[in-house]
């Protein structure tokens, strides 16, 4: 039942993403909303890895590369690949909007990069099941 609930999580929390992307891209631009709802699903996808460790002490197994099935571990890395990329989003996004105009290219490919990588956490979550 757990894995029924990761997953709507996960997949609620692209739909996020890709609804705070879709504030900035157009004619109709809100950056204020745009970062509010970035913000709202970093923090909520790491709280479900905080919540899937805690259920099934995911850096356990997780731990065990060697021993683990190479889709677990693209999954992981992928996972781990996200959080580090949310971490240079955040900075870049808090100088953009302090009025760093120099930061807009680097923080729209991370904001990308971020995307594709959680993309394919959210379909490689499937394939470990």
């Amino acid at each position: 039942m757990s894995a029924v609930i990761f997953q709507t999580q996960s997949v609620l929390i692209v739909a996020l993403m890709l609804y705070g992307i879709s504030r900035v891209i157009g004619k109709n631009k809100n950056r204020y909303q745009h970062m509010k709802t970035m913000k709202l699903a970093m923090i909520w996808d790491i709280l479900l890895i905080l919540q899937i460790e805690l259920n099934r002490g995911a850096i356990a197994k997780a731990s065990n590369a060697m021993e683990n099935k190479m889709m677990l571990n693209i999954h992981v890395s992928l996972a781990v690949a996200t959080v580090l990329l949310y971490v240079f989003i955040y900075f870049s996004g808090k100088k953009l909007a302090s009025g760093d105009e120099s930061k807009r290219g680097k923080h729209k490919i991370l904001g990308y990069c971020a995307l594709t990588t959680r993309l394919a956490t959210l379909i490689t979550s499937f394939l470990v099941l």
